[in-house]
Order: C-alpha cells, then sequence, then structure tokens
C-alpha cells in the first residue's frame, strides 16, 4: 500500500471546499454548505469579511515575516489591545493552540522555578481534569488523561496529575508540595461542550489564592468572544494568572497567544522562551482586524443575543425527538447538544445528507459552533436542515 502525499492521521470526509461565502462554504463540485462548524470555531467572522480581509492583504504586500530579533510594531499594537480587553499585562505570541498551552506550561513553571531566591524547582505539577483535551503536542497530550491521545506516544512527560472536571475536591485531593497550579478549560470543547459552574472556577481561584498557585485557563476554543465575553473567565466573576488562547483570534489566520499577569510572567526572562513566526506581522495584522471588529460591547451583546435565541429553539425542537437529544449546553454561540446516541452518525448524515456542517464531540455531543457573525437567515436555515436531519436519520442498530 502507498502511502497519500497527505500524512494519513485524518480521516478525511468527501467534503472539499474550495470557496468560502459569509457563512457557507462552497465545494470543488459546486455544492454549498452551511458551515456552522467554523473549522472548529476559527472562522468566526465567517468566509469573507471585508476587514480582515483587507488587513491581511494589506500587510501581505508590505512585511509577513522578520523575526522576533528586531522591534515589532505589530506586535505592539495587538499586544496592547488584548491588554486592553483583558486581565493580561503582557502577550506572548504562538502560532497555534498547542503551542500556546505549552508557553501555558512553561509560564507556571517557570513562576515557581525561576523566581531567583523565591523560587522552588520543586514545584511542577499541573492539576489537570477529566476529559480534557489541551492539544497534540507531548505536553498537551501529556496534560490530558485521554488514553486514547497517549496510545503509542509512550512515555508521557511527568508533571501531571487528573482531577474529575467540575470537582472541586477532587483536585484538592491532589494538591501537594509539587503543586504549581490548575490547568483547566472553562467550558470544555472536544469534551462535550461542558461549562463549568460558578462554584467550581471560584473555588479554584481560591484555592490558587491561598496556596499562590497558577489558575492557567486553556481559552483555545472558548475564547475570543464565542461565549458572548471576550474570554470565558468573565462569565464567573474571576481573573486568571493564565490563559491560552487561539482559534478565533485569527479569524483563520494560524495564531494563537498566551496571556499573562506581570506576576504570572515573572520567570518569563530573556531566552526562557520563543518562537521563530511567532507574532510575525501577518498574523498581527489578522489578530488586530479579529479584535477590532469583536472586542466592543455591540458586538459581544450580538454574540450573546444569538447564543441565546438559537438556545431557546433548541431547547423547543429536541423535544419533537425525546429519542435522539438529551440536553443543550453551553454559553453563546458555543453550543452543544448531547444526543442520546452516538453524535458521530448524525453529524455524518447533516454533513452528506442535508449540507449542515457541524462537529462531533465527546459525551455524545453534536458541536453548534458557527460564524460569530450568522444573522437571522443563516439560524433560520440551520433549524430548516437540522429538522429535515432528525426527520430523515435512522438511529444505527448497535453492533
Amino acid at each position: 500500500m502507498t502511502i497519500s502525499p497527505l500524512m494519513p492521521v485524518y480521516p478525511r470526509c468527501g467534503v472539499r471546499p474550495v470557496k468560502g461565502e459569509h457563512c457557507h462554504l462552497i465545494d470543488e463540485d459546486g455544492t454549498r454548505y452551511l458551515d456552522f462548524a467554523s473549522g472548529i470555531a476559527v472562522n468566526l467572522l465567517g468566509h469573507s469579511h471585508e476587514g480582515l480581509i483587507k488587513a491581511i492583504q494589506n500587510q501581505a504586500s508590505q512585511l509577513m515575516h522578520v523575526s522576533n530579533l528586531y522591534g515589532s510594531p505589530q506586535g505592539e499594537k495587538l499586544a496592547q489591545q488584548l491588554v486592553d480587553a483583558t486581565f493580561a499585562d503582557t502577550v506572548f505570541f504562538t502560532n497555534s493552540g498547542a503551542e500556546a498551552v505549552e508557553g501555558a506550561i512553561k509560564a507556571a513553571r517557570a513562576y515557581h522555578q525561576n523566581a531567583g531566591e523565591d523560587g522552588d524547582a520543586e514545584r511542577f505539577e499541573l492539576i489537570t481534569f477529566s476529559n480534557a483535551f489541551h492539544g497534540r503536542t507531548m505536553a498537551t497530550i501529556s496534560a490530558s488523561n485521554q488514553t486514547k491521545m497517549h496510545h503509542g506516544f509512550s512515555p508521557l512527560l511527568k508533571g501531571f496529575k487528573y482531577a474529575e472536571f467540575d470537582d472541586l475536591e477532587s483536585a484538592k485531593a491532589l494538591m501537594g508540595p509539587k503543586t504549581a497550579g490548575f490547568l483547566v478549560e472553562p467550558i470544555q470543547g472536544e469534551g462535550g461542550i461542558r461549562p463549568a459552574s460558578d462554584a467550581f472556577m471560584k473555588g479554584l481561584r481560591a484555592l490558587a489564592d491561598e496556596h499562590d498557585l497558577m489558575l492557567v485557563l486553556d481559552e483555545v476554543q472558548c475564547g475570543v468572544a464565542r461565549t458572548g465575553k471576550i474570554y470565558a473567565y468573565e462569565h464567573y466573576g474571576i481573573e486568571p494568572d493564565i490563559v491560552a488562547t487561539a482559534k478565533g483570534l485569527g479569524g483563520g489566520f494560524p495564531l494563537g497567544a498566551v496571556l499573562a499577569t506581570e506576576k504570572a510572567a515573572r520567570g518569563m526572562t530573556f531566552g526562557t522562551h520563543g518562537s521563530t513566526y511567532g507574532g510575525n506581522p501577518l498574523a498581527m495584522a489578522a489578530g488586530s482586524a479579529v479584535m477590532d471588529a469583536v472586542a466592543n460591547p455591540e458586538f459581544l451583546a450580538s454574540v450573546a443575543d444569538k447564543g441565546e435565541r438559537i438556545r431557546t429553539r433548541l431547547e423547543q425542537f429536541i423535544g419533537n425527538y425525546p429519542e435522539l437529544f438529551e440536553l443543550v449546553r453551553g454559553k453563546g454561540l458555543m453550543l452543544g447538544i448531547k444526543m442520546k446516541v452516538e453524535s458521530r452518525p448524525f453529524f455524518v448524515h447533516l454533513r452528506d445528507n442535508h449540507q449542515l456542517l457541524t462537529v462531533a464531540a465527546g459525551d455524545q455531543t453534536l458541536r453548534v459552533i458557527p460564524p460569530l457573525v450568522i444573522g437571522d437567515e443563516e439560524i433560520d436555515e440551520f433549524f430548516e436542515k437540522l429538522s429535515a436531519g432528525a426527520a430523515s436519520f435512522k438511529v444505527p442498530e448497535p453492533a
């Protein structure tokens, strides 16, 4: 058997997009798909946002890459936008979400170990949580308790302990002299659109304050206006020490970042971290265009409003198919429909037979993560396709 030119690590489907128009993708054969997947929560401004496209085109015509050996007016601009909009005092730019989480892990360890006379080299463990997804690098798969992600990549990196998600007592039980902090998604994405409770997030913040630990949030999927707030931590009335962000931050252009307070970044000094491509002018232009579009009260309110309207209609809709659907959860335009059967066959059915793109997730959940710029027309089309899909879906027979 001859291996394909594209390394076969993805079970790619038959949809082959060649063009995007607002909230639709167009296949090479001309088939139109309503995109409520957004490239897995990436294309938050859709596929033809004039401001984003113009910013990338203009910057590409001037300067794309110079490395971090030089000053960065473009990076300084986006970093200031993020600092102004969040808890953070400082920002490190990456190319992906996994790199952002890696940087966040390093910052949390460095907070304890690179603190001069106050440093503690023994404090390197992060408490993470069940069903989390933090990326595909060695550190980020080690931070997950999912054995399916570990298979074939042993030995894992040391320094991670797994508690039960949304269970504060489970986290407390794992704390010890080696604990450096907590790493958690405020809303689990791959794990099934599972928001953490208010008590859990406030409890982690209190434990971190009491024991001088780092509260590190993975907001790669739930950040950048996706939930109706710039970052999801705002829903909980707390501030983290470190946040990893990516996906929507570039609106489709590869871009991630580590956000941190001045205190949390105390160990990230000259030479401790770096990236050749991270913060390149082209990515910075994309990120600034995204922040220009989303970091204002009117846009955030529109996301929250559209999310609530879709949630209300979904909750009414699923009652028509009690054999298929159980509940709806999530915040803003990061919604999940928990099913009573495996979600993947239904996700495939919607895609192949009704030209509706969604994303399957853990816990038998169908992710509904559309571009944040959807309007009433796209919402109505979504429900038409979802209704037709549910009516025509045949539950697979048990194996």
